[in-house]
């Protein structure tokens, strides 16, 4: 059975925010785009929104689809959006140490987990920067 997984590219004037994370031990240190698993009876989109909420503290409008299926190695795939904020600040709350705005033309200053770069690199393209 395969496992979904969900993002945010929260994208605000240019910038992207990335966090890093704090386990599992194999990706502690690395950076995403923040999100999580999705439950059973929830949509890709309700487990996107509850996801930021419980980790980041925000509230999110979700934007276009970012590509189709990535996948994540094993079952996992993963299926990202782009975001903005409309609710809060974005804190590292729970499953991360930080969270950063990379500003235009430094989304690459962090060590993104191998199963976002490629996400991070259509992003780049759909925004005009790529």
């Amino acid at each position: 059975m395969t496992v979904v997984v969900v993002g945010a590219a929260i994208l605000d004037g240019g910038k992207l925010l990335a966090a890093q994370r704090r386990e599992p031990p194999q990706l502690a240190g690395g950076w995403e785009l923040p999100g999580g698993k999705v439950e059973p009876g929830e949509t890709d989109e309700q487990a996107l929104l509850r996801e930021c909420r419980e980790e980041l503290g925000v509230g999110l409008r979700l934007g276009q689809r970012v590509g189709g299926d990535w996948p994540m190695g094993g079952t996992a795939t993963l299926r990202v959006w782009t975001a903005e904020v409309v609710d809060g600040v974005p804190q590292a709350l729970a499953d991360h140490s930080e969270v950063r705005w990379l500003e235009p033309g430094h989304w690459y200053d962090v060590g993104w987990l191998t199963a976002d770069l490629p996400v991070v690199e259509a992003l780049l393209r759909m925004v005009g920067r790529g």
